[in-house]
């Protein structure tokens, strides 16, 4: 996969997951965005919500959606993302941020997650995010550049 046309971006879950689970199909287009982006010049970003998601999925037990991982390996891992990614803090002004996007964008239940990532990329101004799932992200179109990592 090419490059994104940006020169800062924001890895979803999902990409962190596909570059751990080698039986993903996009595990080839994960690993080659966290480890051969940078060189190209690209930036990458993660926040919070991203890195706990990470965690719940990849401890979570397999016939669960999960990848069945141990505490302790999960727990490198996200040691292990956080060296490579920069983390964009979730502040007062992020919490602000995602209420005023909880105001204008039709979303609920567990939608509000992928709307604080949107919330913390604003306030950062971080304005591309690059996924697996583009439909989750549609509805925030109006607000940042959704890129789908295998299009």
């Amino acid at each position: 996969m090419a490059t994104p046309a940006a020169d800062r971006v924001v890895l979803d879950t999902n990409v962190l997951l596909a570059a751990t689970d080698e039986g993903r199909r996009e595990h080839t287009d994960a690993v080659e965005a966290i480890n051969g982006w940078p060189a190209a010049g690209l930036v990458l970003y993660t926040n919070g919500q991203i890195l706990r998601e990470y965690f719940a999925v990849a401890t979570r037990l397999v016939d669960r959606n999960g990848l069945g991982m141990a505490r302790r390996d999960a727990v490198a891992n996200v040691r292990a993302l956080r060296a490579r990614l920069n983390l964009l803090a979730e502040d007062v002004k992020v919490s602000d941020r995602l209420l005023q996007l909880l105001d204008g964008v039709d979303c609920a239940g567990e939608q509000v997650h992928d709307a604080n990532i949107v919330a913390t990329m604003l306030v950062h101004g971080v304005d591309t995010l690059v996924t697996i799932n583009v439909e989750d992200f549609a509805r925030f179109e109006g607000h940042v550049r959704v890129v789908d990592l295998c299009p």
